[in-house]
């Protein structure tokens, strides 16, 4: 699928944009792969890439930008053609649901994955914390940043939970798609996108 450089967006509309950017660059230098990393933001620039990331911020607001200048539907067409790989983290993972708990019509969804998704579940700004997660596939313990952070409260058919706090799924993969509640991007540790870009290639 992948041609001999991997092209990576970052849609860089809200959110964690540059810190994703800055993660997957340095995830491509570790593991000599090579590649480049882009902000996106027109719905041309879907078409140039191998994969996307859909940083957190607020799941309205990205919503809304994505509807207006047309990378929602663009987006949509090729995860539906399955040749997207997609990671969406926070407000990210909430865009790649196919439902949400709440009854708010403000979010569009991509309907990507085989999850429902409860926006805010651990609290508002002042409940952000950090926990040290088991992730299947990785060997030791990832600390991961949590910031007005979903739930995936239930998956089905190909959606597989990947981790867990308490019996809340805070991480789950349906093929090339990857939701996480967290944000991988704030810390040092790169195994997240590194998992990632092995889905890629």
């Amino acid at each position: 699928m992948v041609k001999n450089k991997i092209k990576i967006g970052v849609i860089g509309i809200q959110g964690d944009v540059s810190e994703h950017v800055i993660m997957m660059q340095k995830t491509l230098k570790e593991t000599n792969t090579p590649g480049e990393v882009f902000i996106v933001k027109t719905k041309e620039n879907i078409d140039e890439i191998d994969a996307l990331i859909l940083p957190g911020g607020e799941s309205t607001t990205i919503s809304k930008i994505l509807n207006k200048s047309g990378l929602y539907t663009r987006i949509q067409k090729r995860i539906k053609e399955n040749n997207l790989p997609t990671m969406g983290t926070c407000a990210g993972c909430v865009l790649l649901a196919k439902k949400l708990t709440d009854t708010y019509r403000d979010v569009t969804l991509l309907e990507a994955m085989d999850i429902q998704v409860t926006r805010n579940a651990f609290g508002r700004q002042k409940e952000s914390f950090e926990k040290n997660l088991r992730i299947d596939g990785l060997h030791s313990m990832f600390n991961a940043v949590f910031i007005r952070a979903p739930v995936i409260e239930k998956t089905w058919g190909n959606c597989k939970p990947l981790a867990k706090i308490d019996k809340k799924i805070v991480m789950a993969r349906q093929g090339n798609l990857l939701a996480l509640s967290f944000h991988p991007e704030l810390t040092r540790d790169t195994r997240i996108h590194k998992y990632f870009l092995e889905m890629i290639i």
